[in-house]
């Protein structure tokens, strides 16, 4: 079977980072050969199993040009459309990009979720969101560029807020502000664990790197 990616390649798994094809393998499964690639994640140490046919449908890809790199860094700085203060359509809208995986998708977040930040405060998720996706792009764009991730991450800040411009704050649609309703909160929390798991049935994670597989796909 024909094979998108090399051993060795860079790719990016959409919210999990730059990850390298490190071997491609079969396994028996169901008394077919089933072929395998196995993805070792730079930031977080974790070593993914994908079976190669169902690397599409989650998204895996290889890491964007440098003229797309600097697309999304030009985007930081674009203007965009109003933001509603209700953090809880804010919060799937963005999970929801941030699942698509695209450079530009999570350029997207961090530009919506850094502005909101000057309004008020972020609740606790969004917080986290905020950082994963920062982290996500600082990562792939210092790959496609060829810069360290603190020159990506210092130059990804002056994008946001360059000195002496005025924040694009006043973009703000108002609503009924529900940030500090604990049970819309539990409500994502519940969302996102069943999306999880469902992701778990496409691919096997391995923090130890052992060979473990889910094959229930």
């Amino acid at each position: 079977m024909e094979t998108k990616f090399n051993v060795d390649q860079q790719v990016v798994y959409p919210s999990q980072g730059v990850g390298k094809v490190t071997e491609i393998f079969e396994r028996t499964f169901n008394g077919a050969q089933v072929l395998y690639y196995k993805i070792h994640i730079e930031a977080s140490d974790m070593t993914v199993m994908v079976p190669v046919e169902k690397a599409e449908d989650l998204g895996i890809r290889q890491i964007v040009s440098a003229q797309e790199a600097e697309e999304a860094l030009k985007l930081l700085s674009d203007d965009f459309e109003p933001i509603t203060s209700d953090w809880k359509l804010r919060y799937q809208t963005n999970l929801d990009l941030l699942k698509k995986g695209t450079v530009k998708d999570i350029a997207t977040i961090v530009r919506c979720l850094y502005n909101r930040s000057k309004v008020k405060e972020l609740p606790i998720l969004e917080r986290k969101l905020y950082d994963s996706a920062k982290k996500l792009l600082e990562d792939e764009i210092s790959f496609a560029l060829g810069k360290t991730a603190k020159e990506i991450e210092s130059e990804i800040h002056t994008r946001l807020e360059p000195p002496g411009a005025a924040l694009k704050i006043k973009q703000v649609i108002q609503q009924d502000d529900d940030d500090e309703d604990d049970n819309l909160m539990d409500d994502i929390v519940d969302s996102r664990n069943r999306s999880s798991d469902e992701d778990d049935d496409d691919s096997s994670v391995d923090d130890d790197s052992n060979d473990e597989f889910d094959d229930d796909f």
